[in-house]
This record gives C-alpha cells, sequence and structure tokens, in this order.
C-alpha cells in the first residue's frame, strides 16, 4: 500500500489531491537518455511517485559526465547508467517500479507501454526515431534540449490534435551540434531536466493547455520565452 504522507506537499495542491496522486502512482512513464536531462527528470519523477519508470540508455558513467549528470558518483564510473540510475532511484522511493531498457529495439517497443515518453538523448536520430514511435502510438512525448547556456523544452500529444516534434524540426539529415563541441553549463541541464518532469506530470494529471508550446531559456540572460507552435500539413509523421 502506497505511504500517501510521503506525498503530502503534492497532495496538499488542489491540482493533485489522493485522485490525482493516485494516477500518478498508477502511471508509467518512459524516460530516454540519463545524462544531464535524463537525471534530474528521473529523480523528480521517482520523488513524485510514479508508478513504473523505464529507464533507457546504453551508456556507461564517465567521470566528464558527473559535474552535470547528478545520480552518479565516482564510484559509479564504468557502470552502465541504467544499472547506477536504478540503484540511486530506489533508494529515494523503493516502492516505484523501474525497468531498466538497454537496446533502441526496447526503447521503441516500451512506448506503447508508456503514457508519457520523455526524450532526454543529444542526437537527432534518437529524437525523430522516439517521435515517430509517439505518433504511431499516439503517446505523449516531452523533449528537451541544451547546449552552451541555452535550452528549451516541449510538450506534443496529438490525442489533442497538436502538433508532433516532426513539425517543429522537419528530418534535414544534420547531425545535431553536440556539448563536447560546443560546451553545456551543469545547471542548464538541470533546469530543461526538470522542466521535462514538470510537464510530464501535468500532462499525466489532466491539466489542459500543457502541449503545443516551445519553451526557450536563456540562461545568461534569466529569460523565458514561451512560444505557440502549429501542426505542419505537410509533416509526414503525423498526417
Amino acid at each position: 500500500m502506497t505511504d500517501l504522507s510521503r506525498y503530502a506537499r503534492q497532495i496538499v495542491l488542489p491540482e493533485v489531491g489522493v485522485a490525482g496522486q493516485t494516477a500518478l502512482r498508477d502511471s508509467r512513464v518512459l524516460l530516454v537518455g540519463l545524462g544531464g536531462l535524463g537525471c534530474p527528470a528521473a529523480r523528480y519523477l521517482a520523488g513524485a511517485g510514479i508508478g513504473t519508470l523505464l529507464l533507457a540508455d546504453r551508456d556507461r558513467v564517465e567521470r566528464s559526465n558527473l559535474p552535470r549528470q547528478t545520480l552518479y558518483t565516482e564510484a559509479d564510473v564504468g557502470r552502465l547508467k541504467v544499472d547506477a540510475a536504478i540503484e540511486h532511484l530506489a533508494a529515494v522511493d523503493g516502492s516505484v517500479q523501474f525497468k531498466g531498457l538497454h537496446s533502441a529495439e526496447a526503447t521503441l517497443a516500451a512506448v506503447r507501454e508508456a503514457d508519457v515518453v520523455l526524450d532526454c538523448t543529444d542526437n537527432f536520430e534518437a529524437r525523430f526515431a522516439l517521435n515517430a514511435a509517439c505518433v504511431a502510438a499516439r503517446v505523449p512525448l516531452v523533449s528537451g534540449a541544451a547546449i552552451r547556456w541555452q535550452g528549451q523544452v516541449a510538450a506534443f500529444d496529438l490525442r489533442r490534435g497538436g502538433p508532433c516534434y516532426g513539425c517543429l524540426y522537419p528530418d534535414t539529415g544534420e547531425r545535431a551540434e553536440a556539448c563536447e563541441d560546443a560546451g553545456i553549463v551543469g545547471p542548464v541541464v538541470g533546469v530543461v531536466g526538470a522542466m521535462q518532469a514538470l510537464l510530464a506530470l501535468q500532462l499525466l494529471l489532466g491539466q489542459p493547455d500543457v502541449a503545443g508550446h516551445l519553451h526557450v531559456w536563456d540562461a545568461r540572460r534569466g529569460d523565458w520565452r514561451k512560444l505557440k507552435l502549429n501542426r505542419d500539413p505537410q509533416c509526414p509523421n503525423c498526417q
């Protein structure tokens, strides 16, 4: 039985309540990418009492990850990120069910099991594949990205007739700029990852007007911009 006192500060919110907390406990969330975005997102989702977290990543922890990827410690260097993340997250809330996914095939298949998918990856190939799987399964997608001093996050929900990720970023075959080349400030990915978790919780709680907007953050100025997204009638993904 779930100890609701653990989530008392959340349950007291009128937008959550006991019914909302129960809905979170009954939810399955797929989080893809356990790097700078995925670490804070996973931590906040586990802390919020999501019933099942499906965690996907094929990489191992490297020492250069530690300044930004806050789930890991020096002792985790060399371990599979999925294994290390599950161990640390289970210590936060042992009632959450965790499942690790280590292959692209298993990850894409798991989209059909999820209520919400978080794209915390760092390359367009993975993002386009996840978007296509979410479009096919009609599963909401929360996508985040960050580089240098900038970040952006958006929720896509075709169930409400909104755009998909491909409407915003058509697949032109271009390679995404990498953080190892351009650089990244650790708190930037922390903020964006936390925002991804927030949007996912809002979707699971059925809050209106969550999807269909691009939130863009300039960390140097401390400015957020919110842009309305429209569906592309020529998009090959969501027709």
